[in-house]
């Protein structure tokens, strides 16, 4: 019985004595928030990039965007479709199984009518279930790029769904509520602890992760706190509240680089800012024009874009980050070319003179709705296009709002005149083509419809001849140019603060990967 006690003391003694292993914990902020756990419902930048954490896809991108494994070990591509062969030993943050079930049940609700992923998905017509870690996803024809379409279509587990009615995605535009929004349960290296939105969110390393030691990150917790206004998110980096900043106001870089432990790294985005014009309707909603609609007039469309000085934004708005355009995708993207890729110029008395042309001489007015939340210097960069638009008459009244009240906007086709962002997580233009500019894309509240368009996007699907398949894309765009049914502004440059004492690789796609997060 003494020896028994003398032990207890003695292991008590010693944990007492012996310091607990202190986390690793990452704090950072952006300024706007995921705007829903629901891996099939947003297809939005930091909403997948927040959700890449918890959930995984068949195939990633490491922080130089290289494909690389995820849930699927290997691939091989045929006549009718591609071969994943699917890792084994993997489980789901509550311990369950992932199996091939579950790649059949996550494309069938990435293809449900809800989900803001049916463009990526719908090119996997059914998922052949070979074994239980082999799947083959069919399509209609030989596809060049699928892998490189997975990469954000998330795997969710069939089980779980169904347990908690979410069997079909979130639809965010309707404002609906379900379990996903809130909760998760996914496959990742991270699983959710906390969800306030807009508030807090919590994650905490997973310990069953299946890359758990094959990948640099240490970090063992993480919070994030979204932080609106941009001197609060500096001031948060510069006090030590946070260690990380993603979008820190490019007009304090210099700030924070001066600052002690501090650090700034930059790099150019995979994404394009634009002002998209509603030229299918008959008439615009907010303008004082009646019967007509003056953004059907390619006159009209060609003088907003010369009446944007793009290059006075780049050097005033963005602090000479950011790249003047005349596409709305950027360089490293396929079908980016330096003939397309260049501005349509700056040219205030040839606007004018197109507008008197149109028949529109003294101008129009027309709402701008614009997110104040979601790219950088969004507001600014929309407040200097309606000024520079006064100077050829047209009345630009702006309403900047957050995110996640100005996407539904153009999700509902309740807009004349907006902007919006797109990235390109495939680096192929059939991702910008089918949501953009295809007739049905589900982001193209312009009304644009270009036959020529219509067809290449479909014929790019299946097309294997690379250099066919990058000339057709070439005239696409070609034509798109000509057609003017967007106003391209820039390519954008991300610069990213970070504490001294943490190695965060930056990515073009501006998603923050964890796994190879390191706190020194």
């Amino acid at each position: 019985m003494r020896t028994k006690s003398l032990l207890g003391v003695s292991l008590a003694a010693l944990m007492a004595a012996s310091p607990a292993l202190a986390e690793n914990v990452l704090r950072w902020t952006s300024q706007g928030d995921a705007l829903t756990m629901d891996p099939h419902s947003q297809n939005e930048g930091p909403t997948i990039a927040m959700n890449g954490q918890i959930y995984e896809s068949l195939v990633t991108r490491d922080a130089a965007l290289v494909l690389q494994p995820e849930l699927a070990e290997s691939w091989e591509a045929a006549a009718d479709g591609w071969t994943f062969n699917l890792r084994k030993g993997v489980k789901f943050h509550d311990g369950s199984d992932f199996t091939a079930e579950d790649v059949v049940f996550s494309f069938a609700r990435a293809n449900h009518e809800a989900s803001d992923y049916k463009e990526q998905a719908k090119n996997v017509v059914s998922v052949e279930v070979i074994d239980d870690h082999t799947v083959k996803l069919l399509t209609s024809g030989p596809n060049p790029i699928l892998p490189n379409q997975l990469t954000s279509i998330f795997m969710i587990d069939k089980t779980w769904s169904e347990a908690n009615n979410v069997v079909a995605p979130q639809d965010f535009k309707a404002k609906e509520e379900t379990f996903a929004v809130r909760n998760a349960n996914g496959t990742g290296p991270y699983k959710l602890v906390s969800r306030a939105p807009d508030e807090l969110t919590v994650l905490e390393a997973h310990g069953g992760w299946w890359g758990k030691g094959q990948f640099p990150g240490n970090i063992d917790k993480i919070e994030y706190r979204p932080i609106t206004n941009a001197a609060t998110r500096v001031a948060a980096l510069l006090s030590g509240e946070v260690d990380f900043v993603l979008d820190p106001p490019l007009q304090d870089l210099k700030r924070i680089e001066g600052a002690d432990g501090l650090k700034v790294t930059t790099v150019a985005q995979i994404r394009s800012i634009f002002l998209g014009m509603d030229q299918g309707v008959d008439e615009l909603r907010t303008s004082n024009i009646k019967g007509k609609n003056p953004f059907k007039d390619l006159r009209v469309r060609k003088a907003i874009n010369l009446a944007i000085d793009k290059k006075a934004i780049q050097r005033v708005v963005m602090e000479g980050l950011s790249f003047p355009t005349g596409m709305i995708t950027p360089p490293g993207v396929l079908g980016n070319t330096p003939e397309n890729d260049p501005s349509y110029g700056f040219d205030v008395d040839q606007a004018k003179a197109l507008m008197a042309e149109a028949g529109y001489g003294d101008g129009f007015s027309v709402r701008l709705d614009c997110p104040n939340n979601r790219y950088n210097n969004d507001e600014k960069i929309c407040q200097a296009a309606v000024a520079m638009l006064a100077k050829i008459g047209v009345n630009v009244s702006l309403d900047a709002i957050p995110k996640a009240q100005h996407f539904p906007k153009i999700q509902k086709r309740e807009t004349d005149f907006y902007m919006l962002g797109w990235g390109v997580p495939t680096l192929d233009s059939h991702y910008v083509f089918s949501y953009l500019l295809d007739g049905d894309g589900s982001w193209n509240a312009t009304g644009y419809n270009n036959p020529i368009v219509d067809a290449v996007t479909s014929a790019i699907v299946t097309e294997i001849d690379i250099p066919k398949r990058t000339a057709m894309m070439d005239a696409a765009w070609t034509q798109v140019k000509a057609d003017m049914p967007y106003v391209p502004i820039h390519h954008q440059v991300l610069a990213w603060g970070i504490a001294d004492g943490f190695e965060i690789p930056i990515a073009a796609d501006d998603a923050v990967r964890p796994r190879f997060i390191v706190k020194n």
